[in-house]
């Protein structure tokens, strides 16, 4: 078992939503979030996240599953990229889980 995590735009939401069915994963939890990116490595500004205009509107999704099942999604999900004509890609990463109750 691991956990997968995907970042992607509210815009997309719905084709993750398709991406995690076709990919066999059924169970699976979602936060709604707020996504941030710095033009430059030095932020100078009051603001935690470095920009006072506010963060792009994006949602985070997890499940714990099996391998072969997060394979298949991170297939998808580069598939999905290739198609893009915005700047702003899914994104995911796999983490082990070493212990779980």
């Amino acid at each position: 078992m691991k956990l997968v995590i995907v970042t992607a735009v509210q815009e997309f939401h719905n084709d993750i939503l398709k991406l995690f069915k076709k990919a066999n994963i059924e169970n699976f939890s979602e936060s709604t979030i707020d996504g941030y990116k710095s033009s430059n490595g030095f932020v100078v500004t009051p603001n935690w996240f470095g920009s006072n205009k506010g963060g792009n509107e994006s949602n985070m999704f997890f499940s714990f599953t099996e391998e072969t099942q997060i394979d298949a999604l991170l297939e998808l999900i580069k598939e999905f990229n290739i198609h893009l004509e915005t700047n702003n890609p899914v994104r995911a990463v796999v983490l082990p889980i070493e212990k779980s109750i």
